[in-house]
């Protein structure tokens, strides 16, 4: 099956996990270390989807390949995902914490409608590997607590955004 996306298609999809994750991260008010760890997780769980999905053409698409000998064109693949993701942002006047998670929640619709139009089995493993990620970001820190101890490892806020998520994704 070869993909047929268009450019910008391919974008929302490559930056969708990486503004899950984001919004994951704000949403559980964790502090700037536990923020800081949480956006290391996502990374971390991003990447693992090569492992896990191995055959997934779209994933493979939008992660960079362990094994190519040549890394520029992805380099130049992961600059202008970057780029598209920023100049969105700007575009959306995204400026706070609220309007991440909307941004969020709408390009997760928005890339779900796509999903529909895909192979359903490659689909179902694009969902589960960005729901996994953001699942990991939220178990990846404490909230409350005082110098991380105690505190609850997956705040009200980050239930209420994958619930949010899996709503938008068509995912229970």
């Amino acid at each position: 099956m070869a993909l047929s996306l268009t450019p910008e298609q391919q974008q929302l999809l490559a930056s969708l996990p990486h503004t899950i994750g984001s919004a994951m991260a704000f949403a559980g008010k964790s502090g700037i270390f536990g923020t800081g760890k949480e956006m290391f997780t996502n990374s971390k769980a991003l990447l693992e989807g090569m492992r896990l999905y191995p055959d997934n053409e779209l994933i493979r698409s939008i992660l960079p390949d362990p094994q190519a000998a040549d890394r520029s064109a992805e380099i130049a693949e992961m600059r202008a995902t970057r780029d598209w993701m920023q100049s969105r942002i700007r575009d959306k006047q995204v400026n706070s914490q609220e309007k991440l998670v909307d941004m969020a929640v709408a390009d997760a619709s928005e890339a779900n409608n796509l999903l529909m139009t895909l192979d359903p089995a490659v689909a179902a493993e694009y969902r589960q590997w960005v729901l996994g990620a953001a699942e990991k970001v939220a178990m990846a820190s404490s909230e409350g607590g005082f110098l991380g101890f105690g505190g609850e490892q997956f705040s009200e806020g980050e239930r209420k955004l994958l619930d949010q998520l899996k709503n938008a994704l068509g995912v229970g």
